[in-house]
């Protein structure tokens, strides 16, 4: 009995971990402020690629936002994937560079990257920043943003955020979500000097850093592997949130349910996977921003932190109720549960309560809910290839 309660308990601290992180990236992004202003050179060369398959029917937006940014030394490369629509004409139209790829057995985003960074081998730049095709990059955004990493030589991940177009109740909760991950928690981290994961749309790489780095993958989360692997090799990515990219979830369920599949099976892959190699490297190597990036690594899509942790608070509470022991590993999940709903809170008064309402946020357990089903595939049905979201 004994040892089921050391059990219990050491199982409430592992929960306790990713909440403790949350918790305090919330503070600090809600407490400090720091600022994140750049001088931006006179000479300084960019280089915007842009990875589409089959992006026709949006990308026109994309390539305009950038084009409005851009100088003339600078160079927008669209790479036209594997694809069977009119892309890469409607870019070129547009003033892009085109390349076009044609390899049906290595498909994904990082084959993409793969291929645009070798084309750009042969006429290097200062700077490449990589953007989506199905994202808009805001006003004055890519200048400060490329000047931020070649003055500080390391990748920069720009605030990326997402919106719902749909207005009920669990597409504004997601879209909540999205915040909290996207915008608040790396904010926190920035603020305390920390590094960030990157997002896959709106990053900058001065030229040493990107150059030899290891893109041909078939990875779902290429991004958060991406990261990974430069911090490791000494250029943890920082968090600029002067500079704005934004999308759209999609408005068709089959497409939401397919993009946040691949988002939340990625992440919970790559949890499993580089983890406990970066917390051991960190320790080893007392290398604080790989065990910053370990740590927020380690905190699950929020959905299913609120599932595991509400849930094993429960089931501790009636081991308690029933059976006298378990007391330690109850107190420490009921002590996760609310530093978790003061996070929230915190992070819904900062930055939620134009997205989504009081009276709103009061059904999250019924978005809970409906993201377990694809939790539970995660287990048994994981997704491990990639696959192209269907836009609206």
């Amino acid at each position: 009995m004994i040892l089921i309660d050391y059990l219990l308990s050491a199982l409430s601290i592992i929960l306790l971990v990713p909440v403790l992180v949350i918790f305090v990236q919330v503070l600090a992004a809600s407490i400090i402020k720091r600022r994140f202003d750049t001088v931006i050179p006179n000479e300084m060369n960019i280089a915007v690629l842009i990875p589409a398959h089959n992006e026709s029917s949006g990308i026109i937006a994309t390539l305009n936002s950038i084009q409005l940014q851009l100088k003339s030394t600078d160079r927008l490369i669209v790479v036209a994937d594997n694809c069977n629509d009119d892309t890469a004409e409607i870019a070129i139209r547009h003033g892009a560079e085109v390349i076009e790829r044609h390899d049906l057995d290595n498909r994904g985003k990082g084959f993409a990257l793969d291929f645009g960074m070798r084309y750009l081998a042969n006429n290097p730049t200062d700077i490449v920043i990589i953007i989506d095709a199905d994202c808009i990059l805001e006003k004055n955004a890519l200048r400060p943003l490329a000047a931020y990493a070649l003055n500080r030589g390391r990748p920069v991940q720009a605030l990326y955020l997402m919106y719902a177009k749909a207005t009920d109740i669990k597409s504004k909760i997601a879209e909540f979500a999205w915040c909290v991950k996207n915008l608040v928690r790396p904010l926190g981290f920035a603020n305390l000097g920390l590094p960030c994961q990157l997002m896959g749309t709106g990053m900058a790489f001065p030229w040493s850093c990107i150059s030899h780095a290891n893109l041909a993958n078939s990875n779902i989360v290429e991004d958060m592997k991406l990261g990974i692997d430069l911090s490791i090799a000494g250029k943890p990515p920082l968090f600029f949130s002067n500079a704005k990219v934004t999308s759209y979830f999609p408005l068709l369920s089959e497409a939401q349910t397919g993009q946040s599949t691949r988002w939340e099976h990625g992440h919970l892959g790559m949890i499993l996977s580089e983890a406990p190699r970066l917390f051991i490297q960190g320790i080893l190597q007392g290398n604080k921003n790989l065990l910053a990036i370990a740590l927020d690594l380690s905190v699950p899509p929020l959905a299913l932190l609120v599932t595991l942790l509400f849930g094993y608070t429960i089931t501790t509470g009636l081991i308690v109720a029933l059976f006298d022991f378990a007391h330690l590993g109850f107190q420490i999940s009921l002590f996760g549960s609310v530093i978790l709903t003061v996070a929230i809170g915190l992070a819904w008064f900062g930055w939620g309560r134009k997205i989504v309402s009081f009276s709103s946020m009061l059904l999250v357990p019924v978005y809970v809910m409906s993201k377990i089903p694809n939790y539970i595939k995660f287990l048994f049905k994981r997704q491990k290839s990639w696959n192209k979201t269907e836009r609206d």
